[in-house]
């Protein structure tokens, strides 16, 4: 997640800009930077670590300017240093662009553009756009042309401002704005406007802003705002007057926390491995995982802890790590661990799941696998939090905080940190890292982004689905775990009982449930012996007059003739395929506690995190 924030008008950009990255720190804070444009030059001050850093070295090295662009960063491609913070110059100096994204076939493009000549002084995917559009404008009439070029061959997700000078050097007055995936918003003012990633940072000068759509391009001058969508026509976004309290501010203008987080997920998971993978050289950089990187080349068997939707996790996990480190792994339940005797020693890791770092049973779990011998690591989403104090090595999940008590972004971004460690694991026990295991990765988000398409359809379904009292939730492989997730959604949000079961398990007991009032939820993705395998599952709840909601990879038209409703999703690596097929389960369960005016939020009898036993 990186903070976007842009000005054109007669005012002094620097500051504008500085106040607008205050507001978005929390978007990330390992490096920032800003770019004015005067005649001659483009002048950027950037700095590693959080806005203060930039701060300070302004003061040392002021800048001024009535056209300018600002960042803050959270890494993706390349370390959190200076020559990595954006904004990023071509190579002839002549524009610079920020970024908020991930471009999945940045290398390619990087290759072809060294090979022309061109110059990159950074490790991201960043400056190849910024020196991309600077070969399409050598041979384009103005900038925007070149902008709309260079997007033409963008594969990936992302959110970008470009600023510029004209052939005669002078700055052109302009920002070009582009959005596919991240979201983008442009504030409105009086002789002056301005570009944001949020709207928290345009509030202190404008209520007045346009929200982006997938594929726009948007030409922002200080008095005029030209749009123009994926197929290059001219459109009239409207202009939304925000009268948002500090509260709604926080909800970024959705309805529920819940609702935000789930379309955060893109961002959150995009946030979680960047950084942690060099694309270029094919290897996994974990920090803190050095020290026992001997260790885990030694260990026999892994253990994984956890409770509640984490334990859903584990279970993918458990997958993760066999398949691509080949590794035996058991998955307990924290609560139970110690109630048996379990068998472990030194050739044992214990890895410990908690998103919050202090759930009571997952901590007292860990520490009776620590006491008998095994290396104790750790998943989570809080730094400092007990079950980082208590493990050699913890693995972060970078989601954010997340405010609604039923996890989405939190288990989502779990499942990315399980498929960075079981390929830690892979290279640290010799194996191979190819070029799948990390284009699968890249094109994650906007296959996220894609998923949460389906959000209106859903909605609708939910509309017809809210008054039934029970749901079956089906899954098999890799996505009996997800079908577990999906149910326990729904138990926690609505209140509906809900139960998940493995597919090939349905005909050893819960098809006796299956009536014409029972809604099934059958995940059709997979391989394709899976995926035949649910489908003739499919075929039996339809044969006893189940209510069939399928959500799929495939564009299986014979689904349509079977089931109440089929949701698609995109087909991304099978590892990952999880990460994409829970995304309309939790928009599910969402819509169907608001349809029966629960609270989504904060559901009855539950806790964000269960501290005590």
């Amino acid at each position: 997640m990186c903070g976007i924030l842009g000005y054109v008008g007669e005012k002094d950009a620097v500051p504008i800009i500085l106040g607008g990255l205050r507001a978005l720190e929390y978007r990330g804070y390992d490096s920032s930077g800003v770019v004015v444009a005067n005649p001659g030059r483009l002048e950027t001050v950037r700095a590693a670590g959080k806005l203060d850093n930039l701060v300070a070295k302004l003061a040392e090295h002021p800048l001024s300017g009535s056209l300018g662009l600002g960042h803050t960063r959270w890494a993706t491609h390349g370390p959190p240093t200076e020559k990595n913070a954006h904004p990023h110059l071509d190579g002839k100096s002549r524009l610079a662009v920020i970024h908020n994204g991930i471009i999945e076939n940045f290398l390619p493009l990087k290759r072809r553009l060294q090979a022309a000549g061109w110059v990159f002084h950074s490790d991201t995917d960043t400056e190849v756009v910024a020196n991309l559009i600077s070969s399409h404008a050598e041979s384009s009439p103005d900038l925007g042309t070149a902008v709309a070029r260079t997007l033409s061959e963008l594969e990936g997700m992302y959110a970008l401002g470009v600023i510029g000078l004209g052939s005669d050097g002078e700055p052109t007055g302009e920002i070009f704005a582009a959005r596919k995936g991240p979201p983008l918003v442009l504030g409105v003012g009086q002789g002056e406007n301005f570009l944001g990633s949020d709207p928290a940072g345009l509030l202190a000068h404008t209520r007045n802003v346009i929200f982006l759509e997938n594929g726009d391009l948007a030409r922002v001058t200080r008095d005029a705002i030209e749009i123009h969508d994926r197929s290059g026509q001219r459109v009239e976004r409207p202009v939304q007057r925000l009268n948002w309290d500090p509260v709604q501010v926080e909800k970024g203008g959705y309805k529920h926390f819940m609702l935000k987080e789930i379309h955060e997920q893109a961002q959150a998971v995009q946030d979680t491995f960047g950084a942690r993978v060099d694309f270029e050289e094919r290897r996994l950089l974990l920090d803190g995982f050095a020290d026992v990187a001997d260790e885990l080349r030694r260990i026999e068997r892994i253990q994984i802890l956890a409770c509640g939707t984490s334990w859903h996790s584990a279970l993918v996990g458990k997958f993760l790590i066999e398949t691509l480190a080949r590794v035996s792994v058991e998955v307990d339940y924290g609560s139970e661990y110690r109630y048996r005797d379990p068998i472990v020693d030194s050739g044992v890791l214990a890895l410990g799941i908690s998103q919050s770092g202090e759930t009571a049973d997952t901590l007292s779990a860990l520490e009776a696998a620590g006491e008998r011998g095994a290396l104790m690591l750790a998943i989570s989403n809080v730094p400092g939090s007990q079950i980082t104090r208590i493990s050699r090595a913890t693995l972060y999940t970078h989601a954010g905080p997340e405010i609604g008590v039923a996890s989405t972004k939190a288990f989502t971004t779990q499942l990315a940190a399980l498929y960075l460690f079981a390929l830690y694991l892979r290279q640290e026990r010799g194996g191979t890292i190819e070029d799948e295991h990390l284009s699968g990765l890249a094109h994650l988000p906007l296959a996220i982004t894609e998923a949460l398409g389906a959000e209106a359809q859903i909605e609708e379904m939910a509309r017809r689905f809210s008054r039934s009292e029970d749901f079956l939730y089906l899954g098999r492989g890799i996505h009996y775990p997800i079908a577990l997730e999906g149910a326990l959604k729904l138990k926690e949000i609505s209140y509906i009982h809900a139960e998940g079961y493995p597919a090939g398990e349905m005909k050893h007991g819960p098809i006796a449930l299956i009536d014409d009032e029972l809604p099934v939820v059958a995940l059709a993705t997979g391989d394709d012996v899976v995926y035949e395998k649910v489908r003739s599952n499919i075929q039996e709840v339809k044969a006893r007059g189940g209510l069939l909601i399928v959500v799929t990879d495939r564009d299986a038209e014979d689904l349509g003739s079977l089931a109440e409703a089929v949701i698609r999703v995109p087909r991304v690596s099978p590892l990952l395929q999880p990460i994409v097929t829970v995304i309309p389960l939790q928009l599910l369960a969402y819509f169907i506690g608001v349809r029966r005016g629960a609270d989504v939020d904060q559901p009855r009898n539950l806790a964000k995190s269960v501290t005590v036993e």
